[in-house]
């Protein structure tokens, strides 16, 4: 198996009334009575959903539905920010590292919390260390899709040129290290063809250049291939769940197409260490009270997203199973970033 690779990118008694009043600050912080007030503070500030891809993603897409809601909610602003790069470590590093008045939740998927900590020495974070589960938001399947130039028009047909032509066996990814790059790994493994992995950032400028013709094969989340699907520019072939999806009724499964995988993915917002537990359970409650809304879930389904509404031990019971799939298959691939 080749290894994947990345495309991308004073007077004198002053100084003394000074120290007494910063003192006195400082042992009032301790006081219950200060942290409560302090803990309040953050609440009411702007909340930041951090999101570790470009705009315009299935994970941008949901933070932005999350956020209209949320703030609904909290009386108070909820806003979304992409910090892209190095495959959704640099958001998670940052929200790692946000500060306690400035309040921020990370919208992760099993590559960041996962994937990440297995593979890299540092990833600049330990998942379970540095942050708490507050709610897992969605669910995804990851579908194989060729641009218009690919002749092929079934999974069968896809394998059997990619035999007869090994230098289009590129299988583009929206990132190394994403589970759509361990799925395509194990299609490859599966159908015995050997794959080059180019990874870009985001399913975006992946879609462009599945569109475009640069990247023959793609690998990505349903919810991201479907709109060039529809419109008729890109053709997915296989979706990776146990049947068929509602969204795509016409694709057959992997399995009905001959290889017998099944994988899905997640969406997940975790929140800093830092945070109060108080203010953790708060919004896990509120984004749970979200994601039960009828609307919430007319607008997730309408942008090609299955919503999930889930308290927070059905959400760290979630993260346990994944890691307890992922794990092993990361692990075999043998992938070094």
């Amino acid at each position: 198996m080749s290894h994947p690779i990345s495309r991308t990118r004073h007077l004198a008694r002053r100084p003394l009334l000074a120290t007494a009043l910063g003192l006195a600050a400082t042992l009032m912080l301790g006081t219950p009575g200060a942290q409560a007030q302090s803990a309040s503070a953050a609440a009411d500030a702007p909340l930041r959903l951090v999101v570790g891809y470009p705009p315009g993603g299935s994970s941008d897409r949901v933070a932005r539905i999350v956020a209209d809601k949320l703030q609904a909610k909290l009386g108070s602003p909820v806003i979304v920010e992409n910090k892209t790069g190095a495959g959704g470590r640099l958001s998670a590093q940052y929200v790692k590292a946000a500060p306690a008045n400035q309040p921020a939740l990370l919208l992760a998927n099993p590559a960041v919390m996962v994937v990440a900590p297995l593979v890299f020495p540092d990833a600049g974070y330990d998942a379970e260390r540095d942050f708490r589960a507050v709610s897992h938001v969605n669910s995804y399947e990851f579908g194989v899709a060729v641009g218009s130039a690919v002749p092929v028009k079934e999974l069968p047909h896809l394998l059997a040129w990619l035999r007869a032509n090994p230098a289009q066996a590129n299988f583009g990814v929206p990132a190394t290290g994403s589970l759509p790059h361990f799925f395509g790994l194990m299609v490859g493994d599966a159908a015995q063809v050997r794959a080059e992995i180019v990874g870009y950032r985001g399913s975006a400028p992946l879609t462009t250049d599945l569109v475009g013709g640069q990247v023959p094969v793609a690998f990505d989340t349903l919810d991201s291939l479907l709109p060039q699907h529809d419109a008729g520019k890109v053709r997915i072939l296989a979706v990776s769940s146990a049947k068929r999806s509602p969204l795509a009724p016409n694709v057959p499964t992997f399995k009905e197409a001959g290889l017998d995988l099944v994988a899905t993915g997640w969406n997940t917002f975790f929140a800093p260490a830092s945070m109060p537990a108080a203010q953790v359970e708060r919004l896990s409650q509120l984004i749970h009270e979200v994601m039960k809304d009828p609307d919430t879930r007319r607008k997730f389904e309408a942008t090609k997203l299955e919503p999930v509404a889930a308290s927070r031990a059905q959400t760290e019971a979630t993260l346990k199973a994944y890691k307890a799939q992922w794990a092993p298959v990361v692990q075999r691939s043998g992938f070094k970033p």
